[in-house]
């Protein structure tokens, strides 16, 4: 069964930084896209970023170079890094694994109807 699992996340101060994980189980990251979503207290949610199987990586406009998506494929995890937190960046920030298995996939979505299995998402606080 395909599984990701997020972590790291947690109370930061504004300016901060965080590194969030995105453990998969069940699959390579060489055959799935991973996308990263948050959704905000009230809000819905959005997308953020991906990485494609062949390792391309996209951002939403919002993230304006303060969002950084990388894996390592022997760990079989993507890392999302955040930088200058700030208060609207508080909510909880979930993975997903791409529906279409293809070996080296050269592009990504941050649609979530792109994604078929979610984790159950990490808490990120921004706050003084």
């Amino acid at each position: 069964q395909l599984q990701v699992e997020e972590s790291g996340g947690g109370l930061v101060q504004p300016g901060g930084s965080l590194r969030l994980s995105c453990a998969g189980s069940g699959f390579s990251l060489e055959y799935r896209d991973i996308g990263w979503f948050r959704q905000a207290p009230g809000k819905e949610r959005e997308g953020i970023s991906c990485i494609s199987s062949g390792g391309d990586t996209r951002y939403a406009d919002f993230v304006k170079g303060r969002f950084s998506v990388t894996r390592d494929l022997v760990k079989n995890t993507v890392f999302l890094q955040i930088v200058n937190l700030s208060a609207e960046d508080t909510g909880d920030y979930f993975c997903a694994v791409g529906r279409q298995s293809s070996l080296g996939r050269w592009d990504c979505s941050v649609s979530a109807v792109a994604y078929a299995f979610w984790g159950e998402g990490t808490q990120v606080t921004v706050s003084a």
